[in-house]
C-alpha cells in the first residue's frame, strides 16, 4: 500500500517537497496498469463456421412441379420451382398477393404486445452494456461530512486553541476519485458477456418478429382452408337435399321404397354433422387472428381469407446452405450465447488473479465552516492497493470450471440448433415436393368424382342405377372436395414454412425502430 497525506502548514510544506516523487510513482503505477490492461485472460471468441455441406437433401434438389401446370378450383397454379441462391424478401408474405393479409400483418407488427416486450428486452440489454462500460473509467464521488465531537481530556490535547474546551464541530468537504485498472480484463470480459446477451436479445427480437408474421400467415391460410371445407360441405348438403326431395317425390309416386328415403336422410344428417365442428374451428381461428393483431375478441379483425384470394408463390428462393447459419435468428441467438459463455470463462479466470485499485481523496477539514476554504485546511490522500486471493477452499477454481463447462454446453446447444435449422429447411423442401403431387391428385379426384356423381344422378333418374350408388357417389365427391381444399391449403402453409425456415429475410428489413432518445441531463451521475 502507498499512502501520502498532507495536513496544515508544516505537513503541507513537507508534502510539497515530496510531491514530485509521489506523483511520479502514481503515474508509473497507472501507466503499468494501462499497459497490463491491454491483455484479457480467457478464450477469445471465434464465430463457428458454417457446416461444410452444399445442399439440404441427400440428392440434388428437384422442383416440386409434378402437378403438370394444373390450375386448381381454389385459384392459381400448383406448380412451383426452386431458385437456388436467391434472396428472401423482408416482407415475404406479400408474395401471396393478398391485400387483406398484408394489412393484417401490418396491424400485428404495430400492436402485438409480445413483439413490444421483445423490443423492451433488447433495450434492457443495451442499457446493461452501457452501464458495465462505466466500470472502465474512474469514478468521482463527493462526500462532504460534518460532525460534532468531544476531544479527550487529561494529557491529550484538544484540536481547539482553547485547551479547556473539549466539544467542537468538524467540517470536512472532500471528493474521492477511484479507479480499478482492468489489468487482467475481467471488466472487459464482463462487457463482452453483456454485449453477447444484447446480441442474443436482438435475434430473439428477430425471432419474435418472424414467429409473429409466420403465425399470422399460417392462421390466415388455415382460415381459408376451413372456409373452403365449409363451402364444400354446404355444396354436398345442398346436393343431398335436392336428391332427398327427388326421393320423396318418387316415394309419393310409389316408384321407390321407404328404405331409400331413410338412407338418403341418414347421409344428409351425417354431412350436416360435419358443419358445426368446422364452424367452431373457424370461430376459434378468427379469435386467433384477432389476438395476433393485438386486439380483444370483441374487436374482431375485419379481414377474411379464402384460398381463391391467395396466390401461390411459384418461384421459391432457396438460400445456399453456407448462408443459412447467418440467416436463422435462432442460430444467431445461439451463437451469441456461445460468446457469452466464452466471456464468462475469462471473467472466472480473471477473478483468480490479483485485483488493483487506485484512489485519490482530496478536500479540507476545519472546526469552523468559514475556514474550509483556507489553504491550510486542505489535505489529500493517494492510495494504491492490490488484493490477491491466497486461500478460498477452491471456490474460484470451481467457478472457473463451471464456466468452462457452461461454454461446452453452449457449444453443444449451438450445434443442435444448427442441425434443427437444416432439418427445418429439408422438411419444407420435401413437403413442397409432395404437396404438388398431392394437389394434382386431389384436383383430379375432385374432377372425377364430380363427373361421376353427375353421371350417376342422370342414370338414377333414368332408372339405370339404384339409390345406393348415388349415396356412394355423393360421399366420394364430398371427400374429394374436402381433400382438395386441404391439399391446397397445405401447399400454401408449407410454402410459408420454407420462407420461415430460411430465416424470413430479416436482414433486408428497413423498418427497425430507433431507440427512444435519452432526455436525462444527469445520465453520467
Amino acid at each position: 500500500m502507498m499512502t501520502r497525506t498532507a495536513r496544515n502548514g508544516a505537513a503541507r510544506t513537507a508534502a510539497a517537497r515530496t510531491m514530485p516523487g509521489v506523483t511520479a510513482g502514481v503515474a508509473a503505477s497507472c501507466l503499468a496498469a494501462v499497459l497490463l490492461s491491454a491483455c484479457a485472460v480467457g478464450p477469445n471468441f471465434v464465430p463457428p463456421e458454417a457446416p461444410p455441406v452444399s445442399r439440404y437433401t441427400k440428392e440434388k434438389l428437384a422442383n416440386p412441379s409434378a402437378a403438370n401446370t394444373i390450375r386448381t378450383r381454389q385459384g392459381g397454379s400448383a406448380d412451383q420451382s426452386f431458385v437456388s441462391g436467391a434472396d428472401i424478401p423482408a416482407e415475404w408474405w406479400k408474395l401471396f398477393h393478398s391485400k387483406a393479409l398484408n394489412r393484417l400483418v401490418e396491424q400485428a407488427l404495430a400492436n402485438n404486445p409480445n413483439l413490444e416486450a421483445a423490443q423492451a428486452s433488447l433495450r434492457i440489454a443495451q442499457q446493461n452494456v452501457l452501464a458495465q462500460k462505466g466500470t472502465l473509467y474512474p469514478s468521482l464521488n463527493a462526500t462532504p461530512q460534518a460532525e460534532e465531537a468531544m476531544a479527550p481530556g487529561l494529557q491529550l490535547q484538544s484540536p481547539l486553541q482553547n485547551q479547556n474546551r473539549y466539544l467542537y464541530s468538524l467540517f470536512t468537504p472532500q471528493a474521492v476519485i477511484a479507479y480499478n485498472p482492468d489489468v487482467f480484463g475481467a471488466d472487459r470480459r464482463q462487457i463482452e458477456s453483456l454485449e453477447a446477451t444484447t446480441e442474443n436479445q436482438r435475434f430473439q427480437l428477430e425471432a419474435a418478429y418472424l414467429s409473429l408474421t409466420a403465425n399470422v400467415v399460417a392462421a390466415a391460410i388455415q382460415e381459408a382452408s376451413l372456409r373452403a371445407q365449409i363451402d364444400a360441405t354446404k355444396k354436398v348438403i345442398q346436393a343431398q337435399t335436392d336428391v332427398l326431395g327427388l326421393y320423396n317425390k318418387q316415394l309419393a309416386l310409389g316408384q321407390i321404397a321407404g328404405a331409400d328415403v331413410v338412407q338418403q336422410q341418414a347421409a344428409l344428417a351425417l354431412s350436416q354433422q360435419l358443419l358445426p365442428p368446422l364452424e367452431k374451428q373457424l370461430a376459434i381461428q378468427r379469435n386467433l387472428l384477432t389476438a395476433l393483431a393485438g386486439r380483444l375478441p370483441s374487436d374482431e379483425v375485419a379481414e377474411t381469407f379464402t384460398l381463391s384470394a391467395l396466390r401461390l408463390p411459384t418461384k421459391l428462393p432457396v438460400s445456399l446452405p453456407s448462408r443459412l447459419v447467418q440467416q436463422r435468428p435462432d442460430v444467431k441467438a445461439a451463437e451469441a450465447l456461445v460468446q457469452q459463455a466464452s466471456a464468462n470463462v475469462g471473467v472466472a479466470v480473471a477473478n483468480r488473479l490479483p485485483q488493483f485499485n487506485i484512489s485519490v481523496t482530496g478536500g479540507s477539514s476545519a472546526v469552523r465552516l468559514a475556514q474550509v476554504t483556507n489553504p491550510g485546511a486542505s489535505f489529500f490522500t493517494i492510495i494504491g492497493q492490490a488484493t490477491a486471493p491466497i486461500f478460498d477452499a477452491g471456490t474460484l477454481f470451481r467457478r472457473q470450471r463451471a464456466a468452462e463447462e457452461g461454454l461446452t454446453q453452449a457449444q453443444a446447444q449451438y450445434k443442435a440448433v444448427v442441425i434443427t435449422a437444416f432439418q427445418n429447411v429439408a422438411d419444407a423442401l420435401r413437403a413442397l415436393q409432395a404437396d404438388a403431387k398431392a394437389v394434382a391428385a386431389a384436383q383430379g379426384a375432385e374432377a372425377a368424382t364430380g363427373q361421376s356423381l353427375e353421371l350417376i344422378r342422370k342414370q338414377y333418374t333414368a332408372g339405370a342405377v339404384n339409390s345406393t350408388q348415388v349415396l356412394i357417389a355423393q360421399q366420394g365427391y364430398l371427400s374429394a372436395l374436402v381433400t382438395s381444399a386441404a391439399a391446397r391449403a397445405t401447399q400454401y402453409a408449407d410454402t410459408a414454412a420454407l420462407f420461415v425456415a430460411l430465416g424470413g429475410g430479416w436482414w433486408n428489413r428497413n423498418d427497425v425502430a430507433p431507440p427512444p432518445p435519452e432526455k436525462d441531463p444527469l445520465k453520467f451521475l
